[in-house]
């Protein structure tokens, strides 16, 4: 089974957009760099879901394509389908998604693509691991993603780090109320106005 990774951009004090769910400055070092980050087709990567390419810094460059052409599955949480409406069916890296949500899919929504409703995120993680096969399973951060690694189920937590402060908004780990140990990062590369952690999560 591949590794689940849960991830997100946050600012330094935690947070992963503002209290209306608007992100502000936290996503423009995707825009901001030179090199174009495409998949495997040689399409520009849409993260954004704003259709505008994603063009980053050199340093960020290599690390960002890697992380994105491992991912199989991505598990998100009803919230931010809803925002993006689901990318309009078509996930910004991997080829499947999963939506934790105790309502359905909206009726009729992109029946080609591959996504699956369901209502638990322990079988949320199941169902992405069995689809994802070797590859990774990426978590979105927030509150979903704090569930799942309230449930022991992250093997990894990655965060691009904007030097920004918010103040107050929708955290990084949702509504952790408890410790969880992580081991020192592998992976600490500084981009241009972003630095990229990868932790792994203590057992």
């Amino acid at each position: 089974m591949g590794t689940v990774i849960m991830h997100s951009v946050m600012s330094v004090d935690g947070f992963i957009a503002d209290e209306n769910d608007e992100v502000g400055t936290l996503h423009d070092w995707y825009f901001d760099g030179d090199i174009p980050i495409v998949g495997g087709g040689d399409e520009e990567y849409d993260h954004s879901g704003t259709a505008s390419g994603i063009k980053v810094s050199k340093a960020s460059a290599e690390y960002v394509r890697s992380t994105w052409d491992t991912i199989g599955t991505i598990v998100m949480g009803r919230t931010l389908f809803d925002l993006v409406n689901g990318w309009e069916g078509r996930p910004p890296a991997g080829d499947h998604v999963v939506v934790v949500s105790h309502r359905p899919k909206p009726e009729g929504w992109h029946p080609e693509a591959s996504y699956h409703f369901v209502d638990d995120v322990t079988a949320a993680i199941d169902k992405a691991r069995e689809l994802a096969g070797e590859r990774t399973v990426a978590v979105n951060a927030g509150d979903v993603g704090g569930q799942i690694l309230a449930a022991g189920l992250v093997d990894e937590v990655a965060m691009d780090v904007v030097p920004v402060v918010f103040g107050a908004g929708k955290r990084f780990f949702g509504g952790v109320d408890r410790q969880h140990l992580l081991e020192d990062p592998h992976v600490v590369i500084q981009g241009e106005r972003v630095l990229h952690l990868r932790y792994r999560v203590r057992r």
